[in-house]
């Protein structure tokens, strides 16, 4: 018995094949940028090097998570030559870059020279703009700002030297006027009498060569907020710091050792506690106050704002900082976690808005250049 074969099964050997096509993607390439500043002073010069040096680590467990997740990384260091940087990225080619620096020769205030570069480029980048950068670390102009969109902050000085009048009551905090991570806050800062205020106040001139905001001490819980997205940003689970393991004599702050020296009094009384334990009316206070100083900043993609709680239940904002800790056991990360964003879905999100960001330039000025051309980018 002869079977005959429907025509479509064999078919003729000059017919076109009617599969679906198997298309091959690329894997985006991320150049994972840090800085390396803390390789040059030694430890007891740089009053910032600890925080300086975490950045290395920082970025090898990024461009690793990011590996883990399908991107193609580069790990790329940058030092204070630009031109250099340049002639990197040319090499390396990559779709975007993943934004870790947050200084230049061991000066925060040049934190925004990489990104302002990467923007000359036309390469799409994680994180802030540059002048979004540069305002940050301008405490007494983000608190202006605050105040002008009346979003709580404590009331505060400029003092340039030791014998400036300040008329703000006591008790106050000192701190520099253009750092982060801490840095230049000790137990010291927290002062209670007109010679303990000329004293921070020296201290910083001397080793930091700036001035001191000085600003009331608000005695009260520390919370921090974790946002994440631009431009309506989601405020993450809030997290309280725990003095309760700090000695009675040391003030309740959060200073550079207890960021940095790991194991130290300072590290070990001040625990970090997701989901604090407050009223529903004040913990939604705190959120929202939290995403007004966001977007007054104008911080994109992710952040946290530092905010003291006080006694009567207003939540000041002390610090704003965009481009925060991104370690993987830093408190956004934490904060991420606890809603189900796990660290590599994290820093692809951050991926994705840059990525995102670099599509619509391409969109308004198409005859700008994309990040890749098929080899060379036209620099």
């Amino acid at each position: 018995m002869t079977v005959e074969m429907p025509p479509s099964a064999f078919p003729e050997p000059n017919a076109p094949d009617r599969r679906p096509p198997t298309r091959r993607t690329r894997a985006k390439r991320v150049a994972v940028l840090f800085n390396v500043d803390y390789e040059d002073p030694r430890p007891d010069v740089d009053p910032g090097w600890t925080a300086r040096a975490e950045v290395g680590v920082v970025a090898a467990s990024v461009a690793r998570a990011l590996g883990e997740a399908g991107y193609d990384t580069e790990l790329v260091a940058v030092d204070g030559d630009l031109a250099s940087l340049r002639n990197r990225l040319d090499r390396v080619d990559p779709d975007c870059a993943f934004n870790l620096c947050e200084s230049l020769a061991s000066d925060a205030r040049l934190e925004s020279a990489v990104p302002l570069v990467l923007e000359l480029l036309g390469l799409p980048f994680t994180g802030s703009p540059p002048e979004v950068l540069s305002f940050a670390l301008r405490k007494d102009r983000v608190k202006e700002r605050l105040q002008t969109a009346g979003i709580p902050t404590p009331a505060g000085r400029i003092l340039v030297h030791p014998e400036d009048p300040c008329v703000l009551p006591f008790p106050l905090i000192v701190k520099p006027a253009r750092e982060d991570g801490s840095v230049g806050i000790s137990r010291s800062s927290v002062v209670r009498d007109a010679i303990q205020l000329s004293c921070a106040v020296a201290t910083i001139a001397s080793s930091l060569r700036q001035p001191s905001v000085v600003e009331q001490f608000i005695d009260g819980r520390e919370l921090n907020v974790s946002l994440l997205g631009h431009p309506t940003p989601r405020v993450l689970p809030l997290s309280e710091i725990d003095f309760a393991a700090l000695p009675p004599d040391v003030p309740r702050i959060v200073s550079y050792e207890a960021k940095w020296a790991r194991g130290s009094v300072d590290d070990l009384g001040t625990v970090p506690v997701l989901h604090p334990a407050l009223p529903n009316t004040v913990a939604a206070r705190v959120r929202r106050v939290a995403a007004d100083a966001f977007r007054a900043v104008g911080v994109r993609d992710y952040g946290r704002v530092d905010i003291r709680l006080a006694n009567t239940g207003v939540p000041y904002v002390v610090d704003v900082n965009p481009n925060c800790d991104l370690s993987r056991n830093a408190g956004f990360a934490r904060a991420a976690g606890a809603v189900g964003i796990h660290y590599g879905s994290l820093l692809s999100l951050l991926v994705r808005y840059a990525l995102r960001r670099g599509s619509r330039a391409r969109e308004s000025y198409p005859s700008r250049p994309a990040a890749r051309s098929g080899g060379q980018r036209r620099l």
